[in-house]
């Protein structure tokens, strides 16, 4: 997407996204998440901060959630201490982070949340900084990610880490899904179960099949509602239905970070299959010689 098509996103409400079949509502899954999270789900995802942080605690770090969805891992970050501050694009995620900073720290200063697009350039510039940037599984579906992703990094400070996961580049699958994708968002409501019933087959099909082989049936279906914390029926919509899509090969995302002063620390990958690369950026404070080089040629 080129900076024309970036700055129309930018400007364009959600709803009038949502309208164009621009975009798809998210936020409405994450209600019904909310209905599910209990202190298990907390933990947990307590326990995922401090191991990628490789820390104790969080106390006296700021924590910026950017596409803060459900609002999980902006309390479990509060909770461990970080002054936090939430944002997201959907309203229906604000409302969501919202409910929790009500439910579990009301009238806290040190946990603010409102909406925002990581693709308003002024608006990121007036955020400032902060020693944690947490923006996982979002950027790729902003509409303009590489935008996005370029966006994010001013606001690490020095010495400061970056969490991010983008969608693995699957070449043809990937082009695939984002056809598939496209068409649910822009299908009349009436037509989208023709889009979304193949999908659910493509996706679900071969598990299920092998549940009825080895005389387990659902059993694949049932961990998975355990795991996650919501219908797989659901996950399954918001996959059909998650547009914006934009993918990234590993090497990609990383010498996009190297050349602007990041060191990756810690990756998982998907080992090519469908899913999210997750990354742990560290801000060194320098740019590379090599990009220095190519800008001043420039």
């Amino acid at each position: 997407m080129n900076a024309h098509a970036a700055t129309d996103m930018a400007e364009s409400s959600f709803d009038q996204q949502v309208e164009r079949g621009e975009r798809f509502r998210f936020g409405e899954n994450w209600r019904s998440f909310l209905e599910l999270l209990d202190d298990r789900r907390i933990r947990q995802a307590e326990d995922s901060l401090l191991d990628l942080l490789e820390r104790q605690d969080l106390n006296g770090l700021t924590f910026l959630d950017v596409g803060s969805g459900s609002g999980l891992f902006s309390l479990a970050a509060r909770r461990l201490g970080a002054r936090v501050r939430s944002v997201d694009f959907d309203p229906s995620s604000v409302w969501c982070t919202r409910h929790l900073r009500q439910r579990y720290f009301p009238g806290d200063p040190d946990w603010t949340v409102e909406e925002g697009s990581v693709l308003d350039d002024a608006y990121v510039r007036s955020l400032g900084t902060f020693d944690i940037v947490y923006s996982w599984g979002v950027l790729h579906h902003t509409g303009s990610m590489w935008q996005a992703l370029e966006n994010v990094a001013p606001l690490v400070r020095r010495d400061g880490k970056l969490f991010i996961s983008i969608y693995n580049d699957q070449g043809r699958w990937s082009n695939w899904w984002l056809a598939v994708k496209t068409a649910y968002c822009r299908a009349p409501d009436f037509l989208k179960p023709l889009v979304l019933y193949p999908a659910a087959v493509k996706l679900w099909g071969p598990r299920m099949l092998r549940d009825l082989l080895t005389l387990r049936p659902f059993a694949n279906w049932k961990d998975y509602h355990r795991q996650r914390g919501m219908s797989p029926w659901r996950d399954v919509v918001d996959w059909v239905g998650g547009y914006p899509f934009e993918v990234a090969k590993p090497e990609q995302i990383f010498d996009f970070y190297r050349d602007r002063g990041f060191t990756l620390r810690r990756l998982t990958t998907v080992a090519g299959d469908l899913g999210t690369n997750e990354y742990v950026f560290q801000h060194s404070g320098a740019i590379p010689y090599s990009s220095c080089r190519r800008r001043l040629s420039g």
